[in-house]
C-alpha cells in the first residue's frame, strides 16, 4: 500500500503534500477563493501526472528501442465540465513534442502504448468519462 501524507501548510488553503521518500508538492487554491496561489491547483497537479506517468512510458519504450531523443516535452490542455460538482475533466488534449534521431512511428507508436494501455492515469480519467486526445510532433513535423 503506497502512504501519502498531506499537511496543511498555511492559514488558508495550501498543503504540502509529501510522499514516504520525502519529495514535496505544495498545492493551493486560487486568490479568488481564499488561498495564496502558492502552489499547484489540484485539478492541474491531476494533469502534470497524466504528463508524467505517460513520459515515464514512452521513455521506457523508446529507449528499448534506441532511439536518441534528445529532448522531449508534453503540452496537456484540459477543459472540465461547466457548472457541475464536482467539475471533472472532460476533454484532455496532449501534444508530445520530440526531438533528436527519432523515429515518427515508433515515437506514435510509444505514444499510443502509453495512453491507450499502460498509464494508470489515463485511464483513470477516462473512466471519469474524460476523453484524452494527442498527438505527436518529432522535430517539429506532424
Amino acid at each position: 500500500m503506497i502512504k501519502i501524507e498531506v499537511n496543511r501548510a498555511d492559514d488558508a488553503y495550501a498543503f504540502e503534500g509529501k510522499d514516504s521518500s520525502g519529495h514535496i508538492v505544495r498545492i493551493d487554491g486560487a486568490v479568488e477563493i481564499g488561498g495564496h496561489n502558492s502552489g499547484i491547483r489540484p485539478m492541474q497537479l491531476l494533469l502534470m501526472s497524466l504528463g508524467g506517468c505517460s513520459g515515464i512510458d514512452i521513455v521506457s519504450i523508446l529507449k528499448k528501442q534506441r532511439q536518441d531523443v534528445k529532448d522531449f516535452k508534453m503540452i496537456i490542455e484540459g477543459e472540465r465540465e461547466k457548472d457541475k460538482e464536482p467539475s471533472l475533466w472532460k476533454q484532455v488534449n496532449v501534444i508530445f513534442k520530440f526531438t533528436g534521431n527519432v523515429d515518427a512511428d515508433k515515437a506514435k507508436k510509444a505514444c499510443a502504448l502509453s495512453i491507450d494501455k499502460y498509464c494508470s492515469v489515463a485511464a483513470t480519467l477516462r473512466a471519469a468519462g474524460c476523453v484524452v486526445d494527442w498527438r505527436v510532433i518529432v522535430n517539429d513535423k506532424f
